[in-house]
């Protein structure tokens, strides 16, 4: 199995805080991420130099954020202007690997890491204000194009160049990514799949909390507004 799945590392990036334009309103972010040159240490709570905005953003179930370069030609066909790395403000630009080829608890090694992974991202406002195009949050969550989350097993260093081989997947079930994500983003009213999702020893706590909240709701969700585009309604 292990030796079945690989990709390659692109690029490793971080982000300083700075200030995103969102409508004409000014928010905080580290979204524009750079890459650094190097090996870099990955440590429990992510990549060295990177820097959080609010306390509550990755900690150690969402250390690491993963975005396949796969999907670069998608949004540059768009006519997206994204950079060649670090374009969704992943820590890590990698070569394969996209959402529907890994699972929920596929654990890698790369470089002196091992990492797992624990959620799909969420897609959120904050790209839409990175890229001036109100609609790219959704579009993001839709195509299922999100990238994904990742616990570090095993604290190391990593750098451009290195391989990311998949070492060990949970077969007690098969949830890839992008039909995680699905669930999660998209078609937030199926309930059999959340519970599904609910066995998953590897999902992260905070995701099993959101979906353990939806089985208390007497009404339908709809789409996740206030994430998507910060106001709780599309702006235009």
């Amino acid at each position: 199995m292990g030796s079945e799945l690989r990709g390659t590392v692109a690029a490793v990036c971080v982000g300083k805080v700075g200030e995103l334009d969102s409508s004409g309103r000014t928010i905080a972010s580290a979204f524009v991420k750079r890459p650094v040159a190097g090996r870099v240490r990955v440590h429990s709570l992510g990549v060295e130099g990177d820097e959080h905005v609010y306390e509550g953003h990755g900690g150690e179930d969402a250390a690491v954020l993963v975005y396949s370069r796969d999907h670069y030609p998608f949004w540059r066909d768009l006519g997206v202007d994204i950079p060649d790395a670090g374009a969704f403000a992943e820590n890590l630009t990698v070569d394969g690997l996209t959402e529907s080829d890994v699972h929920i608890g596929d654990t890698f090694e790369l470089g002196s890491c091992t990492l797992q992974i624990s959620e799909p991202r969420s897609p959120c406002y904050k790209i839409a204000a990175r890229y001036g195009r109100k609609d790219i949050s959704i579009v993001v969550q839709d195509t299922g194009f999100t990238g994904y989350l990742m616990r570090v097993l095993e604290e190391g260093d990593v750098a451009a160049g290195d391989e990311m081989r998949l070492v060990e997947r949970d077969t007690s079930h098969d949830w890839s990514v992008a039909e995680a994500g699905r669930i999660l983003n998209v078609d937030r009213n199926d309930l059999d799949g959340a519970r599904q999702l609910l066995e998953i020893g590897a999902l992260s706590a905070g995701i099993k909390r959101t979906l353990a909240a939806r089985f208390s709701r007497d009404e339908k969700l709809g789409p996740d507004l206030d994430r998507l585009y910060l106001s709780g309604r599309v702006e235009t």
